[in-house]
């Protein structure tokens, strides 16, 4: 068929799709700044390539299936590369995985088992290191794929990549070798660079990728120096002959026939490996190891989006070439996205337990990161206001594991005319009553305390949480009904509940009514800190209910502490005290209290010694999962001992607890040189004063 003979429509698409595309990849490869998420990239390629797939005629020389990213920067040098970088196809699916070892086999004539190496797919920047004689003389992005950027004097900051190859060019590897790979920046590094932007009020990073890629392009390599990025080697580029003794040698002296084993020689050159690669013999280990890694994804150091399987035989992989974008012998296997687009259609705002007014953006369901999503906090006005966000808006969505889903941006470029402001409410949403906005914070809140449902139900609610009070049966719903029904109104409301007055409710008959009833009874023995816990006061957590009720040892000396008095108390600073100096002056929350106070008991506290406290002025922070006891558990050994236990690594922090699959703390926590110790270790520890 001629073009002449092909709808206009079907031109009109294509041309659509090509300005798109391009666009895109100009604003991922070259700007650092994309405008989508990988998914709606991935939608677009995949439609272009399905029309190009079906009419030939309309796969043109400039179209974007044919280039791998965008032009180099101007503001470096180019270089052009001996052996093209090319791109990965991607698959979705194991249906889709399956489909193409069927195409290699095809291609191969063989139904032969295939023997994949499979290795993370990391989210950096693909480059290429040059070395002469051993010595690292070039460096280059991937650029087009024929033309890339020199990023030499940026790639010798990063401290994972050796100078100088181990060994002697001419004997232990050829005198020119070239090995490609992906610049990444670590996702502690990341958070770091981000909470600096921030302190100095500049534009943070919308991910590690972005980061990564910016450092590498900085004109001035001792930034880059600074941000920390690190690199693994994924396969090899152009390799010289290798000479013994001024004569030319066999390449497969040097050269192995397998991609992995081509790995780790260059593992054994001096240049890093990603620790994940495996060697996979069939296509049931290639289903466990997808899996296998999106399980540990959150818990990498790294960040990664899919895993990449490559035919591991190099002989089949010249027999099988490549397509004008990709080699036939790999794909890249992708999670699901945890990065969408979806429209706003709505803006509404909760009241949470201590008053907050948080806007909630009410989304077009979209499935991301393995879930339907129809809804996103907005977190404050500030946030909206940095975002530019309207109603009606496109955004892009993320999800990342079990994190809430966030709006990351708005695609200004779909904003329609109909397009409406998101305006803040003048009174409470859910009790009509005034709002504030404390001085220097960007929440509004509503200022009815307990008198505001919505405050009335979540304060029950946290009352009754595990790390609160515990009391068992007395789910959300639960809660929400009686509050509705009007049996309840404030926590002390719970002690005067009966088995009939429950039982009435929905789902609850008189054997659950009966256990609650238990429950909430065996709730009225707890100790201070709980208790002072459960009341809910802004910014009081278990840490800091527990300084409080060591401190001052009775509710009377808590409640009626002064400003000043409470400061001297440990992790209590100027907000914190002024916000329970305020608790306590409201006369709706003193009543609550004092009634909960005639009802509830705790043991006295005992007054330590310093030999009853020998971890005092120590603090611990606890992270990965422990098996021998729980974290709760731990958390309250240590504290008995007189140790602090804070959620987050510091310069101060003196021990970190790592428990299995520790993520970002242990390596925060090793990059600022802090003692870590095992369970065991915490285990030895806790014995030896008990």
């Amino acid at each position: 068929m001629s073009t002449a003979d092909l709808p206009q429509a079907l031109f009109e698409k294509v041309k659509q799709l090509h300005k798109e595309i391009n666009q895109y990849n100009h604003q991922y490869y070259v700007l650092d700044q994309p405008s989508v998420p990988d998914a709606e990239y991935d939608r677009l390629m995949r439609e272009l390539l399905s029309i190009e797939q079906e009419y030939p005629e309309l796969k043109f020389l400039d179209s974007p299936s044919q280039k791998v990213g965008g032009q180099a920067l101007k503001a470096f040098s180019q270089v052009t590369h001996q052996i093209p970088m090319l791109s990965l196809d991607n698959v979705f699916s194991s249906e889709e995985w399956a489909a193409f070892i069927k195409r290699i086999q095809d291609r191969l004539n063989s139904d032969k088992k295939l023997v994949i190496c499979a290795e993370p797919k990391l989210d950096g920047l693909a480059v290429s290191l040059r070395y002469e004689k051993g010595f690292l003389v070039q460096a280059a992005t991937r650029g087009d794929g024929s033309i890339g950027e020199n990023i030499t004097e940026n790639i010798r900051t990063i401290k994972s990549i050796p100078l100088k190859l181990i060994g002697e060019s001419g004997i232990d590897y050829p005198d020119v070798i070239e090995v490609r790979g992906e610049v990444f920046m670590p996702k502690a590094s990341f958070e770091r660079l981000n909470e600096m932007a921030i302190k100095k009020g500049e534009k943070s990073f919308a991910n590690p990728r972005n980061a990564a890629a910016g450092s590498l392009r900085q004109l001035d390599s001792k930034v880059t120096a600074k941000r920390n990025l690190d690199f693994y080697a994924y396969g090899l580029g152009f390799v010289g002959e290798l000479t013994v003794n001024n004569t030319l040698a066999n390449e497969q002296v040097f050269l192995k026939n397998s991609h992995y084993q081509r790995l780790c020689q260059i593992k054994s050159l001096g240049l890093p490996m990603c620790p994940e690669v495996r060697l996979l013999d069939d296509q049931q280990q290639v289903q466990h190891f997808y899996q296998d890694i999106l399980s540990k994804r959150d818990q990498l150091s790294y960040e990664i989006d899919g895993t990449v399987l490559k035919v591991d035989n190099i002989l089949l992989q010249e027999r099988l070439g490549f397509v004008a974008r990709a080699p036939r012998w790999a794909m890249a296997y992708k999670f699901p996205a945890q990065e969408e687009l979806t429209v706003i259609e709505d803006v509404e705002f909760q009241v949470g337990r201590t008053g907050a007014i948080t806007p909630v953006a009410r989304l077009k369901p979209v499935f991301v990161g393995g879930v339907t999503v129809s809804n996103a906090t907005l977190h404050n006005q500030s946030e909206i206001e940095r975002l530019g966000l309207k109603i009606g808006d496109t955004v892009i969505i993320r999800r990342a594991g079990d994190v809430i889903p966030q709006i990351v941006s708005v695609v200004l470029e779909k904003r329609t005319e109909d397009a409406k402001d998101v305006i803040f409410p003048q009174t409470c949403p859910v009790c009509d009553s005034k709002v504030s906005k404390v001085e220097g914070e960007a929440v509004l809140r509503c200022t009815a305390g307990l008198f505001c449902q919505a405050q009335r139900k979540e304060a029950i609610k946290h009352f009754a949480s595990r790390k609160a009070h515990d009391v068992d049966g007395l789910g959300d719903k639960l809660v929400e009904q009686l509050v509705d029904e009007g049996l309840i109104s404030t926590p002390a409301d719970l002690f005067s509940l009966t088995e009939i007055d429950i039982s009435t409710m929905d789902r609850m008959g008189l054997k659950s009514a009966k256990n609650l009833i238990t429950s909430i009874d065996k709730a009225k023995h707890t100790t201070l800190a709980k208790f002072i816990y459960g009341l809910g006061i802004r910014e009081v957590g278990e840490a800091t209910a527990a300084n409080l009720a060591n401190y001052f040892y009775t509710l009377t000396a808590i409640r009626t502490a002064s400003f000043e008095a409470l400061q001297a108390v440990d992790d209590v600073g100027a907000i914190v005290a002024k916000n329970i100096v305020n608790f306590f002056k409201e006369e709706h929350n003193l009543a609550v209290v004092l009634a909960l106070d005639a009802i509830m008991t705790w043991p006295d506290i005992v007054v330590k010694s310093a030999d009853e406290l020998p971890l005092a002025d120590q603090t611990f922070v606890l992270t990965g999962t422990l098996s021998q006891m729980g974290r709760s558990e731990a958390k309250a050994a240590l504290q008995l001992l007189g140790a602090k236990v804070s959620g987050s690594i510091s310069a101060k922090t003196h021990f970190l607890v790592a428990g299995e699959k520790s993520g970002s703390k242990l390596i925060k926590a090793q990059d600022l040189g802090l003692a870590v110790l095992t369970e065991d270790d915490l285990v030895a520890l806790l014995a030896k004063y008990n």
